[in-house]
């Protein structure tokens, strides 16, 4: 489905023109742009990306009939119309848990302490001040 179709169906249900959800419909899809195709859903057709759009658009969208729809509401209903029900993330990143690539795996972080990068942050501007000491 499209964000228009989206929009209309949820206008047919809770009532309003379809213009009322289309920002929302629009924001659940604009990840098409990343993949261009169905792979995009899992950045927010999950439990997590309805929460997400709680945030950015409050708890009630108005319509033209004064009726506030919950936001909740809508976002189910457009993961629902295209995943058939609501998976959480971790559905969507089972099949890279359980066949990952071989990139995946040799990701490798260095993580410093608080104190490592703050001595090598004081060495450093000792040495461009002139004012290093040598141990």
């Amino acid at each position: 489905m499209t964000p228009v179709d989206h929009a209309r169906s949820s206008a047919k249900k809770f009532g309003g023109m379809w213009h009322d959800y289309i920002e929302l419909h629009e924001w659940f899809d604009e990840t098409k742009a990343l993949t261009g195709d169905w792979t995009h859903r899992s950045l927010r057709h999950h439990a997590f990306g309805i929460q997400e759009s709680i945030k950015r658009f409050g708890h009630v969208i108005t319509n033209l009939d004064g009726r506030q729809v919950p936001t909740k509401l809508l976002g189910e209903q457009h993961v629902r119309e295209d995943c058939g029900f609501i998976p959480t993330v971790s559905d969507w990143t089972e099949a890279l848990r359980s066949s990952p690539k071989e990139w995946m795996l040799k990701v490798k972080t260095k993580r410093k302490t608080l104190m490592e990068f703050t001595n090598a942050t004081t060495k450093k501007e000792e040495m461009n001040n002139g004012t290093a000491t040598t141990t």
